[in-house]
């Protein structure tokens, strides 16, 4: 660990010996100096502010979406993310979406939940990419339907194991027991 200390003070040495110096000057100035500093730092901040370019008009001929910096994403990456497509979500109001990757995520945002909940559908995975009302209708009733037929039924799969050990369904084990044979 010293030896690592003694390396670093080394290489550094010149960096700490300007910076001391700094600040032994910093601390024998006169207040007037100080303010005098602080109005050229200000002056100058304002200098780069007005001969930057942010302020002019970015120059966007395909209407192409703004990136991260304010200025429009490259065009091949507009391409690769299909975002010249248009998706529309009659359950969200006709809500349109740009690319596959808002249209997918939309299912799981708060506008489709909230159109899915005013149809009295439960948002589940069986009504993903279904965007129209009258198809979410359907596949509701048809999936209710499908459960009304797998739905346990106890009066006829009810099963029942007597003394012997033989299940029977629930019918014949009351039918042989009131006859007294179990």
């Amino acid at each position: 660990m010293e030896l690592f200390v003694i390396t670093m003070k080394e290489q550094l040495g010149d960096i700490i010996h300007d910076t001391m110096n700094q600040i032994r000057k910093k601390q024998s100035r006169t207040y007037e100096e100080m303010e005098a500093e602080a109005t050229n730092v200000a002056n100058k901040e304002e200098d780069a502010k007005t001969d930057s370019d942010d302020d002019a008009p970015v120059y966007n001929p395909k209407n192409l979406p703004l990136g991260w910096d304010g200025k429009p994403i490259p065009y091949w990456l507009y391409k690769l993310h299909g975002l010249g497509i248009e998706y529309k979500c009659e359950i969200c109001g006709n809500y349109s979406y740009w690319g596959r990757r808002a249209y997918e995520r939309h299912f799981q945002e708060w506008r489709h939940s909230y159109g899915m909940k005013c149809l009295r559908i439960p948002n589940t995975v069986h009504f993903k990419e279904i965007t129209s009302i009258n198809d979410a209708l359907a596949l509701h009733q048809k999936l209710l339907m499908d459960s009304d037929v797998y739905r346990f039924k106890p009066e006829v799969e009810e099963e029942f194991e007597d003394s012997d050990g033989n299940i029977l369904h629930k019918k014949e084990y009351l039918d042989l027991k009131r006859q007294g044979l179990l």
